[in-house]
């Protein structure tokens, strides 16, 4: 009588590891190396974050709706550009813009 072989040889299964990650398309990690894929496969959790949180309705959002005439006064903006406008006049409001390229800092400055 014969005895019954239970051991397979692990090169064979090392082989059948192979071709079952080239069929199914995972990826051959023989050694167990760390790879992170269990986080790439994970559900992204910024979707469900942002429907969490109700959207935020402010003075500028309002003002641009089409609602007509009604408007709010925006006080933060109002005090934003009255602020600019007051270092406009004290000479530390930002530069003007160049129209051409001649007109450039850059245009001067020789490398």
């Amino acid at each position: 009588m014969a005895a019954p072989v239970s051991a397979v040889n692990p090169s064979r299964l090392a082989a059948l590891t192979r071709l079952r990650c080239a069929v199914f398309q995972t990826s051959y990690n023989p050694t167990g190396v760390r790879t992170g894929a269990k986080y790439l496969r994970a559900r992204l959790r910024g979707p469900s974050m942002a429907e969490y949180y109700p959207p935020v309705l402010t003075v500028a959002k309002f003002n641009r709706m089409s609602h007509g005439e009604f408007k709010i006064d925006d006080r933060h903006e109002a005090q934003r550009l009255a602020d600019i406008e007051e270092a406009k006049r004290r000479g530390k409001g930002a530069p003007k813009k160049a129209k051409s390229a001649a007109d450039s800092r850059r245009a001067g400055r020789r490398r």
